[in-house]
């Protein structure tokens, strides 16, 4: 069956869901070590989260970035990341869902999260066809995040350098066999629904 151009695949349990993001050591050791995260993560900032392992691993070039040498797995409370999906506006604007682009950028300055569509990566981190999920949390769901949603954080670096290895060598079949599990995460579609405007099944826009 063909993927649908955008979906949020995702681990997820029936009460939490396991979202990624690539810290220096500083933040992400402590992190892992306490299970929440520590006063020196900035609330008060913009966050973005990715259910993707793979698109994690594309943007922190498999944890050799710098400020991305730790890569932590964090599992989330399902209720809050709902709550952010249904409250979200979209980081772009899209004619088919905005009435205008004053309207998106109204939208986008009182909205606690913001939904981007970016290219799923295979092993190799090669562009696919569709799309996964980067969600970006501000003020309110920000400061939820980081202090009431958060289930455990995990230091999966050892993981994705596991992995990484046997890409390079050649063993493709060997490292999927290690990836997380990621399953449709079908109550997104229904949560996203103000945000699909006309576009839902169009061609890719000229971000892509």
């Amino acid at each position: 069956m063909q993927e649908p151009y955008r979906r949020i695949r995702a681990t997820h349990t029936p009460t939490t869901i396991t979202v990624y993001q690539a810290y220096s050591p500083r933040l992400g050791l402590p992190a892992a070590r306490d299970g929440r995260f520590p006063a020196a993560w900035k609330r008060d900032r913009m966050t973005w989260i990715k259910p993707s392992f793979l698109w994690m691993m594309y943007r922190c070039g498999w944890a050799t970035k710098a400020d991305q040498e730790c890569v932590l797995a964090v599992e989330i409370d399902r209720a809050g990341f709902d709550w952010a999906l249904g409250n979200a506006c979209l980081s772009h604007y899209d004619r088919s869902v905005h009435a205008d682009h004053d309207a998106w950028k109204s939208a986008l300055r009182s909205a606690p999260a913001r939904v981007q569509w970016d290219p799923e990566r295979d092993l190799n981190l090669r562009a696919l066809p569709h799309r996964s999920l980067q969600l970006g949390l501000a003020g309110e769901a920000s400061r939820r995040y980081a202090d009431e949603w958060t289930v455990s954080i995990t230091d999966v670096t050892p993981l994705a350098r596991e992995i990484h290895a046997l890409v390079t060598a050649g063993d493709p079949e060997a490292a999927k066999r290690l990836l997380p599990e990621e399953r449709p995460y079908e109550s997104g579609d229904e949560l996203l629904a103000h945000l699909r405007g006309d576009a839902a099944a169009s061609a890719p826009s000229p971000r892509a």
